[in-house]
């Protein structure tokens, strides 16, 4: 699986970051910005929860941008540049990666524009969004958009079962953490309904609506007695197609 999916399970990866501000530098400030105002026009909130007048609004964005897009963008990208950038430098590649890839910007008028303002950071910027698109920013940042879908289905387990979490093939963005693979948990909670993923991640299995589960995993069962602190519990939150029966011996 790809290295990236596998934190919290490797060693010697580094010292741990106990960075507490959200915001380290002003620039990551736009980033987020960018990111959120991609999220409220994106074209999949025509069918989100709640509704939004996709159909009205007066946007030249027309492509679907979730978290999903850019935690994928993020971990598409080679592991150990993964490793080398911070955190929103690799939101500010995921996002490049997408307006290019769309055809919204070139790699050249990108590389241009990057360089114009490199060295002239007080340039004028874009314009900002029209009233209408502020309006719906400000209304997504309140109320978001539900991943809580109809489903006519049952769910598989219960509270108490014995499960083993699976071990799909590595895909560009996965919701399973590598550690957890093939360990054997309980499920603690079944939560109500189902919920689909903003995108089809193909062979790691989800995308469509199913139940989700809140599955506890001993810490010892996962890192091992010597590596693990006495009596400690993790809990996971996990759809439903990352888990199977328990193989009991």
């Amino acid at each position: 699986m790809k290295l990236q999916h596998y934190l919290g399970g490797l060693e010697n990866l580094g010292a741990v970051d106990f960075e507490r501000r959200v915001f380290v530098q002003e620039w990551e400030k736009r980033i987020f910005g960018i990111h959120t105002t991609m999220m409220a026009e994106s074209a999949h909130l025509i069918d989100a929860l709640p509704k939004y007048p996709m159909d009205t609004l007066p946007t030249a964005f027309k492509s679907n941008w979730t978290w999903a897009s850019l935690r994928t963008g993020a971990e598409g990208m080679q592991p150990f540049e993964y490793f080398k950038f911070r955190y929103y430098e690799k939101w500010l590649m995921g996002i490049s990666g997408f307006f290019v890839d769309q055809g919204y910007i070139s790699g050249d008028e990108l590389s241009r524009l990057t360089e114009h303002y490199r060295k002239q950071p007080d340039a004028p910027l874009p314009d900002k969004p029209s009233a209408p698109i502020q309006e719906q920013i400000v209304r997504y940042l309140h109320e978001g958009d539900s991943g809580q879908r109809p489903y006519a289905g049952a769910a598989l387990f219960a509270r108490g079962d014995t499960v083993t979490i699976a071990d799909p093939v590595a895909v560009d963005h996965t919701r399973l953490p590598g550690y957890l693979r093939n360990k054997q948990g309980k499920i603690v909670e079944v939560y109500p309904g189902a919920f689909s993923y903003f995108v089809n991640t193909g062979a790691d299995g989800i995308g469509e609506p199913m139940p989700v589960y809140r599955v506890s995993v001993e810490a010892a069962d996962i890192w091992g007695e010597e590596k693990s602190e006495a009596n400690t519990t993790l809990y996971a939150d996990l759809f439903e197609a990352y888990l199977q029966p328990a193989f009991l011996s």
